[in-house]
């Protein structure tokens, strides 16, 4: 098992930013660590109303640097944000070298286990939507995937690889916002706090590549129950005109264009993804 920290000086200084940034929430929140065959994960919730919500962030990300999403789901919905272990929050940081994408679904599906939540709609961002295609656990009710991997290859072109070497190498400020303005729409600035918290996240951590796409048969068992899929219309990574076609002949389904959008949510387009949310979560109280 890897460690996602660069040093025991990283671990410390991510997980002192986290639980500060869950201090400072203007919301209430209440958190738990469960325990599972991968060490502990925490977990961060907020909210009432049926159905329960289980958002799983995007590579890097955890519930201290998804606020204004758990704000923005959980104003419908009672949600809960996983901290994935092995990525950098407030979870064990120890993750497999290989099969990861199975790992943590099997881990997705042991946190729903101990939380005891039946008919849970699972939302997944990036990295996190290819989790929770992976997870089958029979608790799961319904999926919406934003900017979803286990798709496609993400694709990376000449000016983002050129801005993403320059973060890594040397992760200032600047050099982060610089990266993030490809991240989202056109004439839109990088929220401050993902700026603070990528910054960090570099000098802290280790890179994880990006998910390959999953097994198409998976993928079709998955179309078995209700599920939508969003990308941003300015997503580099996973541009409309190539995620669509996957998404139509792996699992049937029409992607929705969220307009002005990038790979990156920014809290402007929120709306955007809570009403995405909503196509599969209101049915299930009817």
């Amino acid at each position: 098992m890897a460690t996602v920290y660069k040093n025991p000086s990283g671990e410390r200084a991510v997980r002192q930013w986290c639980s500060q940034a869950l201090v400072r929430a203007d919301f209430p929140l209440t958190t738990t660590i469960v325990t599972t065959s991968a060490g502990r994960v925490a977990l961060t919730a907020a909210g009432s109303g049926a159905p329960r919500v289980v958002l799983v962030p995007g590579t890097g990300f955890n519930a201290s640097a998804a606020l204004p999403w758990l704000r923005a789901l959980s104003g419908r919905w009672t949600t809960t944000v996983v901290d994935l272990p092995g990525q950098p929050g407030l979870s064990d940081p120890y993750r497999p070298r290989g099969a990861r994408l199975s790992w943590y679904g099997r881990v997705l599906d042991e946190i729903l286990a101990v939380m005891d939540v039946d008919g849970a709609v699972l939302v997944g961002n990036s990295l996190g939507a290819a989790v929770v295609l992976a997870a089958g656990s029979p608790r799961i009710a319904a999926r919406a995937l934003v900017s979803p991997a286990g798709f496609i290859r993400l694709g990376v072109d000449p000016a983002l690889a050129l801005a993403s070497a320059r973060w890594l190498l040397r992760p200032t400020a600047g050099n982060t916002r610089r990266m993030l303005r490809l991240f989202v729409g056109p004439g839109e600035e990088p929220p401050r706090t993902e700026v603070e918290w990528m910054a960090l996240m570099a000098a802290c951590c280790r890179t994880t590549l990006a998910p390959p796409p999953l097994p198409a048969e998976l993928l079709a068992r998955r179309a078995e129950l209700p599920c939508v899929v969003g990308v941003g219309e300015h997503d580099r990574f996973l541009p409309p005109r190539r995620l669509a076609p996957a998404v139509r002949r792996t699992m049937g389904l029409d992607l929705r264009v969220f307009p002005g959008a990038g790979h990156l949510t920014t809290p402007a387009h929120l709306d955007r993804v809570v009403a995405l949310v909503a196509e599969v979560a209101e049915p299930l109280v009817r």
